[in-house]
């Protein structure tokens, strides 16, 4: 199996964080480049540019720009292929028929908040990471770090610092068989009810944060635009959404095992959430309920 391992960076340097910073504009500024080169041949001359013409350009770009040679080749490459996804993506989706299919758009600083060495340029020692081109920090192994790491992403959040290692050859834990089948059937005022008649509390995560939500939105409301104190509040403010994502995440975690810890087959309906969302009434509990990210993991774990 290939699974991600996502450990947070302890207390990383002005110097480090700096450079990290950096390397993120840049890579944001390439995949921005990229994309309008694309549109500009296509629009122009009926061109597709490919990933590999994309990259073969890279050696240049670095002989006019140093802040591209201070990015790693693989940091960079990775980017350009991070790009060519979203267009197989945007296609795949095309050929299906999807009436809202997506097309690639271009990044800002607050949609672009990670990069990936692919396959070279870091190593870890003991509790200690070593990035080309970028430095050293220590990290917070919760866990140990099973098979081969492929590949290291760096991504920035409202809390702080992370590394997520790709491991190639991870185990896969295998769950007793118990023969048992169960129907589940999604709602509101239950999040699950299942065939047997037992059901899964709704948690609500939105709505029991919303009065803080509401204090720390009023909070950036407030303060005078660009300022030092409208950073800091909205910080705080993403600090709190990220707590709400999180506390869903693990809600979908420990639901899911636990329904598979029981059951060997589960049926679940097929929903259509983007189109329930458009009921008003009922678009902010649905969004609270986070059916679409708990099915997914539920698929996963299966």
């Amino acid at each position: 199996m290939v699974k991600a391992y996502r450990y947070k960076l302890r207390r990383p340097s002005q110097a480090f964080v700096a450079k990290c910073e950096s390397a993120l504009e840049v890579c944001r500024e390439l995949y921005n480049a990229a994309l309008q080169e694309r549109i500009e041949a296509w629009q122009r001359q009926r061109k597709s540019v490919s990933f590999a013409e994309q990259c073969a350009q890279l050696p240049d770009i670095k002989t006019v720009r140093e802040d591209v040679t201070a990015v790693h080749s693989q940091v960079l490459q990775a980017t350009l292929r991070r790009l060519q996804r979203s267009f197989e993506n945007f296609f795949r989706r095309v050929q299906k028929g999807d009436a809202q299919a997506g097309f690639p758009r271009f990044k800002s600083r607050l949609r672009f908040d990670s990069f990936t060495y692919s396959q070279s340029g870091f190593r870890i020692e003991g509790d200690k990471l070593y990035l080309s081109k970028i430095g050293s920090c220590r990290v917070r192994l919760s866990r140990e770090i099973p098979g081969a790491i492929k590949t290291c992403t760096i991504k920035r959040e409202a809390d702080g610092w992370y590394v997520i290692f790709t491991v190639e050859n991870a185990p896969a834990r295998e769950l007793a068989k118990t023969g048992a089948t169960v129907g589940l059937d999604i709602g509101l005022e239950n999040f699950a009810t299942l065939s047997n008649g037992e059901t899964i509390a709704n948690p609500r995560h939105l709505k029991a944060a919303e009065k803080r939500l509401k204090t720390a939105q009023r909070s950036v409301s407030r303060k005078k635009k660009r300022g030092a104190n409208r950073r800091k509040a909205v910080v705080l403010l993403a600090k709190q959404h990220l707590q709400v994502k999180r506390q869903r995440q693990d809600f979908a975690h420990k639901e899911s095992l636990n329904l598979l810890r029981q059951y060997d087959e589960i049926a679940v309906e097929d929903l259509h959430i983007s189109g329930m969302v458009k009921n008003h009434h009922l678009a902010k509990s649905i969004s609270d309920a986070a059916w679409g990210n708990f099915l997914n993991v539920l698929t996963c774990k299966a």
